[in-house]
């Protein structure tokens, strides 16, 4: 039987873990790699991974050529959070005839973004007989198909209620400066403003992915502004001190309206010196549901096993864009990765 052919769409911070994890992994078998950053290209993958050993595959730009070269049947897509700028990549990936699994926020329930150019997605994967899912651990799993998990021994389910509270310290450094660790208020404020802090991206996307399962018809999500998290003492990061007053992190919630009263609420915090990490899902309803993990998911760690994990979930599903309500129940692929693939 042979191994599963994956092409990398993107090997930066997210995708470069991603490689690593799919390097040490049995059954499959990096064929491509595509990258536009000017110092990867024609650079040996194992040199952009810092593996300090050549790996035989060249870091490329031109992904019509790598596609078609290499006859993928997945490529792991890890560029960008949102649909506009990733929605030519995939359907250059499509067109090839290629399955997808992309880190991509937005794709996790793209629907709510921008319909017409979702079912235009969806048609393209059916005519190419591919299939097509945004994933990763928030959104893909923790706010949205573990919730919906959890709905399954309810008679009724009145009111949902997720929050996920991280000690960002434990996070790569790119991560706490997204979220801006370390700012003081004035200059957090103004990146928010201009748009260099968004948040966290895919709220809105689980709380249209939990509604959608349940067939609840949500009159309005209410995405609320990032604020920060000011350190009420001075704390620090390996890489970032931050000062009694200033921005540790950011804190973000989302609420989804039905019949005038607030029935899902997602709560998201991610600040330097949290003392409590954890994810927790509350559901109000018959029976109540009560569920909390301590800490916290890692993020990294559970956003690459995600995605490898869905591999072979995409590769045997039918064809079309797809989301995680839309897939069997996910677990760990642990084994030879051809031992759970249809091919």
């Amino acid at each position: 039987m042979r191994r599963v052919r994956i092409v990398l769409y993107g090997v930066g911070v997210v995708g470069g873990l991603i490689a690593k994890f799919l390097l040490q992994k049995e059954g499959v078998e990096i064929v491509g790699a595509i990258d536009t950053d000017e110092n990867k290209v024609d650079k040996d993958l194992g040199e952009v991974l810092n593996l300090q050993k050549r790996i035989g595959i060249k870091v490329l730009k031109d992904a019509d050529m790598v596609l078609e070269s290499t006859k993928p049947d997945v490529a792991v897509h890890a560029t960008s959070s949102f649909l506009k700028d990733t929605y030519p990549q995939i359907v250059t990936i499509v067109r090839k005839g290629v399955n997808v699994v992309s880190t991509c926020e937005e794709l996790s329930y793209p629907y709510s973004v921008d319909p017409k150019l979702s079912a235009e997605l969806d048609s393209l994967a059916k005519k190419h007989d591919v299939t097509v899912l945004g994933t990763g651990v928030n959104p893909g799993f923790l706010m949205d198909t573990l919730v919906i998990t959890l709905t399954a021994p309810c008679q009724r389910v009145d009111k949902i209620e997720a929050t996920r509270v991280m000690n960002a310290a434990t996070r790569r450094l790119p991560f706490q400066k997204k979220i801006g660790a370390g700012l003081a208020v004035q200059e957090f404020k103004k990146k928010i403003d201009g748009g260099a802090i968004t948040g966290h991206v895919g709220l809105e996307q689980s709380i249209r992915m939990i509604a959608e399962a349940l067939k609840w018809k949500l009159e309005r999500v209410i995405v609320e502004p990032a604020e920060a998290v000011l350190a009420e003492k001075s704390t620090a990061s390996e890489s970032i001190r931050v000062r009694a007053g200033d921005a540790a992190g950011l804190r973000q919630k989302a609420r989804g309206m039905m019949n005038g009263k607030e029935v899902i609420t997602l709560d998201f915090h991610a600040y330097i010196g949290a003392e409590e990490e954890y994810d927790s899902v509350e559901i109000t309803g018959v029976p109540n549901v009560k569920e909390k993990i301590q800490p916290c998911v890692h993020g990294d760690a559970a956003t690459i096993a995600m995605v490898v994990n869905m591999i072979p979930r995409v590769i045997n599903a039918e064809p079309g864009l797809v989301t995680m309500k839309d897939l069997p129940v996910p677990s760990a692929a642990t084994e030879d990765m051809r031992k759970y693939v249809s091919l």
